[in-house]
């Protein structure tokens, strides 16, 4: 089906009508405008479109300006199931349980620190392990991995790695309820058992910025932004663990659908209803992964602290690092969301997508009730990241959800060739970037150009009113896995 079948409805929406392929049970929204239309992928808004016919799909399938295709459902996707009829996904979910992103604010200005970045960047990859197969520094004691998946942040907290503050502007806390590690298997513990704080490979990375430009001076202040300010981004999720996680459960969700005669327009969506054993024992291990990536990104936050102050010379309170927010991109959970005109509880799915909840929503911590939640938006390591704010808008027309980064536009393979005799950390080093990077390929998979313009991306969700930009970060240094 041509990418002409959409219907453009705004400057920032098109359509895929239900009738784009037999069997939709609701419409398709994708949230992009010409530019980004352009280079739309068909396999994408197909994803899309098959998302639309699984069972219990509440209103419209959805996809962000960050979309491009996944396992499944298309990376960038959301979409809401009814808790009576409605399915539960791994696909909507995917490999990478709670990828996502926090980010620390410092008290440092960007030309004070410009002298020790080389310096200071090479403890950071010394100290926190990165690239494929890498392992943490922590040695879990027997026992200490349920800990990890139940108690998430909290773990790491209990253990002297910040404080609750961190845990307050931690989405969920840094726990998800509802975790059961009995259901995590065997073969999940031995690869999570080796890694919990380490930064893996591929996109993940920890990026240390400058605030560049300010867009919204009292949202600024409010968050501890400042003009010239040095933070810090951290990006990585459950790794390996996580990716068992839902290996393990797809092959439960494949005997799911048969048992429950569930007909599926592609088996990556492989399901089981809400309110089956399947679906309740997936998301009992899924929040166990995902306790568990937000307890690696509380540790890797604990050591770039220590990091800094050693290499600055600085206190806690000087230095004043301080965590801005932690989002998750990858999960599955049960919210309370409006429905013609009353509130009723449905399982939401984001995948490559995040939380973007308003002013005075009840999951917000205090410090953000009045200007609602920080969204984190990592661009590529050549050019900008940016925060962001959640709105009434985004409750409204999305499960309150927003984009969660740049996108691929060029598949790995793709980066590669077109990387070929190329140096891309020269590169980046000619425009005041410094890259460190455990391998060469990572470089060249995740160069600028693989992926869409996050400024195009942002601009998208902005003008939608999913999320309003607060501040445009641009990095200084990166360590890539």
């Amino acid at each position: 089906m041509a990418v002409q079948a959409l219907k453009r409805i705004d400057e920032f929406r098109v359509e895929i009508p239900d009738t784009y392929v037999p069997g939709m049970k609701v419409p398709g929204m994708i949230y992009l405008d010409a530019a980004l239309g352009a280079g739309l992928e068909e396999k994408a808004i197909r994803q899309v479109a098959n998302v639309a016919m699984l069972p219990g799909i509440v209103r419209v399938s959805l996809a962000m300006p960050d979309i491009h295709m996944g396992y499944g459902f298309a990376i960038g996707g959301v979409a809401a199931f009814g808790m009576e009829d409605g399915v539960i996904s791994p696909g909507g979910v995917g490999y990478d349980i709670n990828c996502g992103v926090r980010l620390l604010r410092s008290n440092l200005n960007a030309e004070t620190l410009g002298p020790k970045l080389r310096e200071l960047l090479a403890v950071l990859y010394r100290d926190i392990p990165s690239g494929v197969g890498s392992k943490g520094k922590l040695r879990l004691e027997p026992g200490e991995l349920e800990k990890v998946m139940s108690e998430g942040a909290r773990w790491a907290v209990k253990k002297g790695m910040g404080s609750l503050t961190d845990l307050e502007r931690t989405e969920s806390g840094g726990a998800m309820e509802g975790a059961d590690p009995s259901l995590v298997s065997l073969r999940a513990r031995e690869r999570g058992r080796s890694q919990i704080g380490s930064l893996g490979s591929g996109n993940h990375f920890i990026e240390i910025q400058k605030v560049a430009e300010i867009y919204d001076e009292q949202a600024a202040r409010k968050l501890g932004f400042f003009k010239g300010q040095v933070t810090v981004m951290i990006h990585t999720g459950s790794r390996g663990f996580g990716h068992q996680v839902c290996t393990d459960f797809l092959e439960v969700m494949e005997r799911a659908i048969k048992k429950y005669g569930i007909s599926l327009p592609d088996r990556e969506l492989a399901c089981a209803p809400v309110n089956s054993k399947e679906a309740r024992d997936y998301l009992g291990a899924m929040r166990s992964a995902a306790n568990y990536a937000w307890a690696n990104r509380h540790a890797i936050m604990h050591w770039t602290r220590e990091a800094f102050m050693k290499m600055m010379g600085m206190g806690p309170v000087d230095l004043g690092m301080e965590l801005v927010y932690d989002v998750a991109h990858n999960v599955a959970k049960i919210e309370e969301h409006v429905m013609n005109g009353r509130k009723m509880k449905l399982a939401v799915h984001r995948k490559g997508a995040t939380r973007a909840f308003p002013p005075g929503h009840p999951d917000l911590p205090a410090i953000y009730q009045e200007t609602g939640q920080p969204v984190l938006v990592p661009g590529d390591m050549g050019r900008a990241s940016f925060v962001l704010l959640g709105t009434q808008k985004a409750m409204e027309e999305t499960w309150g959800s927003t984009c969660h980064g740049a996108g691929r536009m060029l598949s790995r393979h793709e980066a590669m060739r077109r990387a070929r005799g190329r140096s891309i950390d020269k590169e980046l080093e000619a425009r005041g970037i410094i890259v460190m990077s455990a391998g060469r390929h990572t470089l060249a998979e995740e160069m600028p150009e693989a992926y869409k313009d996050i400024s195009n991306v942002v601009d998208v969700v902005h003008g939608a009113g999913l999320s309003r930009k607060v501040v445009k970060l641009e990095p200084m240094g990166v360590v890539k896995g």
